[in-house]
């Protein structure tokens, strides 16, 4: 019975911890990558699934191994009859023995031969002379020193920084790449455009954007390709989203008064 509920509580606690994975998940797609809520919900029952069952294969199988191992087998002893005990029968006294005439014995002692038996003189002669020599074993060669094997050089790992070629001018992107856009102190007239209306800034990008000087459409939009490289090698934890999501051709059309299909969803409330 206690192996059971060894089992039973075993799979429930991977369960609940694949379930908290999921939620913690489900947080990070969010409010970091900036997924919308139907995707981050698909994805965390998509990780809470597979991490339970794999979780629970994992951990909870030994249990139930471990109990059939451990059951007692029976012994001979539980299941045969008990056998009934007899009494032995007490041994018959022995007929006592007629000692063995000594007369006998000792003649059988004293008999020697009248005469020495043919070539008994000459093998007392050569006692102790012939020795068995065997054949001397090689001696094993020695071995050769194995040579020391030569380390192998181990390849530079390629620098974090420098992952992709954005601006395609041949050279991998690093954190002196391109050039700085300009930079604002602070927004003009005191208010700042919904950046989150472009595709790929969340609130957490938005607020990167802004410590580093970028706070309108118009900005955006006018990034030559070398500042848009800039831009890509130095967003942290970024890297590269200018590009991958277009942010300048969408500012372009903000920055003139237009709309975008993400654009309204954002003013509808339906993204954050």
């Amino acid at each position: 019975m206690s192996n059971s509920n060894g089992g039973i509580s075993c799979t429930l606690g991977c369960w609940g911890l694949a379930v908290v994975v999921a939620g913690i998940s489900w947080l990070m797609l969010m409010f970091v990558g900036d997924w919308t809520f139907l995707q981050a919900s698909f994805a965390a029952i998509v990780i809470a699934i597979i991490l339970g069952a794999l979780l629970s294969w994992i951990l909870c199988r030994p249990l139930q191994t471990t109990a059939t191992a451990s059951a007692p087998a029976p012994t001979k002893a539980s299941t045969a009859p008990a056998e009934t005990s007899q009494p032995e029968p007490e041994p018959e006294a022995a007929p006592a023995s007629t000692p063995a005439p000594a007369a006998a014995t000792t003649s059988a002692a004293a008999v020697t031969p009248s005469a020495d038996l043919p070539g008994q003189t000459e093998l007392a002669e050569r006692k102790g002379e012939w020795k068995y020599e065997g054949e001397e074993k090689p001696k094993p060669k020695a071995k050769a020193k194995a040579k020391p094997k030569k380390a192998k050089k181990e390849k530079p790992a390629p620098a974090a920084d420098m992952s992709e070629d954005y601006d395609k001018d041949g050279v991998l992107e690093g954190a002196d790449e391109g050039k700085r856009p300009e930079a604002l102190d602070g927004p003009r007239g005191g208010k700042a455009d919904n950046l989150k209306e472009i595709k790929g800034i969340g609130p957490k990008m938005e607020k990167m954007c802004n410590a580093l000087g970028f706070y309108h459409f118009d900005q955006i939009a006018n990034w030559s390709a070398d500042e848009v490289a800039w831009v890509n090698a130095n967003l942290e934890g970024f890297k590269g989203r200018v590009t991958r999501d277009e942010w300048v051709a969408q500012a372009k059309i903000l920055a003139t008064g237009g709309e975008t299909e993400f654009s309204k969803r954002v003013e509808d409330g339906d993204v954050y």
